[in-house]
């Protein structure tokens, strides 16, 4: 297999060179000495080899098609070599409870969630990811990857539809956010919880508490507005309503910052909201790029091995012969008086 850095080399000069060597080779006004008197030109030519010559000739044209063949950066066969990625585990546990529909962040909480994690997953630099959805339970949706475009893919896929049990079960999401990490070394590892926060459960701090006691970093990210909104409800014939509750009243979603931020206290984290302003994920990003990293894994890559340099020595090398290969010859028989007649 080969492959060539500058291919526009190779489709540029080489027609010129085979042309240039085609009607040098056919023009009979090539020939040495072409224009001088046929005795004087006799007596020039008398202790030259014609073969000597000819190949002369050719060893200057193929120098010259190496050169052309090596400036053109030809890259052979595969190199393997060790490469150390260093990173940290990062889950994203993600509310889809039916208040994520809200739309006092547009397009709704859902879709700038999702937007803002894809921009932060674009950012990242060797840290695996995993996926958890969580709304009345949790589930992992993404086991711990570096495939970043995989990662992104499934969380488009997102939506409110995902678990039919209803509620924001924050602690459930922690417990299987915590989970989703191996025992050794806690210390590279971060949870980004991100919801509108209305904890239905209760026991998200103490859990908290409990992962960055494991050295575990929790950062928190709350979707909404401290004004609330109502939660819309699109039926199958994309009639709209909006979720009631058991006396029919209307429901207004209000982000609860206060419990988001006392488990970002408590994990010693962060908390940042998403909302109507871009670029709202830095906050976390930078808190990430400070962090200590750690080789996760060092693996083998191939790649293409650069091969100029053995072509380049070769043109240089048949350069050198033809300089040095000598055109005397001591008998002259008539051949070679052909060839330069």
């Amino acid at each position: 297999m080969i492959e060539f850095r500058y291919p526009f080399i190779l489709y540029f000069y080489f027609p010129l060179l085979f042309i240039w060597f085609f009607l040098f080779m056919k023009n009979k006004k090539n020939k040495l000495l072409a224009n001088t008197n046929k005795s004087l030109r006799a007596k020039l030519l008398n202790h030259i080899d014609a073969n000597r010559y000819r190949l002369k000739q050719r060893l200057f044209f193929l120098s010259i098609l190496f050169l052309i063949f090596a400036s053109s950066g030809p890259q052979i066969g595969t190199r393997l070599a060790p490469l150390d990625r260093k990173g940290i585990d990062l889950v994203f546990a993600i509310d889809v409870s039916t208040s994520m529909n809200a739309e006092d962040i547009k397009p709704n909480r859902l879709g700038k969630a999702k937007f803002e994690i894809s921009q932060m997953i674009r950012q990242l630099k060797g840290d695996r990811i995993a996926i958890i959805v969580f709304a009345g339970s949790s589930h992992m949706y993404l086991p711990l990857t570096t495939d970043y475009e995989a990662a992104k893919l499934f969380l488009d896929q997102i939506d409110t539809n995902m678990i039919p049990t209803q509620g924001t079960a924050l602690s459930s999401a922690l417990e299987t956010g915590l989970s989703a990490f191996t025992e050794d070394d806690s210390k590279y590892k971060v949870l980004v919880l991100v919801t509108d926060g209305e904890d239905h459960e209760g026991k998200a701090i103490d859990l908290a508490n409990k992962a960055s006691d494991r050295g575990m970093v929790i950062h928190t990210v709350g979707v909404g507005s401290t004004s609330g909104s109502l939660i819309p409800i699109v039926d199958n014939n994309g009639l709209r309503d909006y979720k009631r509750d058991s006396t029919g009243k209307l429901i207004t979603s209000i982000l609860n910052e206060n419990i988001l931020n006392d488990i970002a206290s408590a994990g010693k984290g962060i908390y940042v909201r998403f909302d109507n302003r871009p670029a709202s994920f830095r906050s976390i990003v930078n808190a990430i790029d400070l962090m200590e990293k750690r080789t996760l894994k060092s693996h083998i890559y191939s790649e293409y091995e650069d091969r100029f340099q053995s072509f380049a020595m070769l043109s240089v090398g048949i350069m050198i012969i033809g300089i040095l290969l000598p055109t005397s010859k001591r008998i002259r028989n008539q051949k070679e008086e052909d060839y330069f007649a």
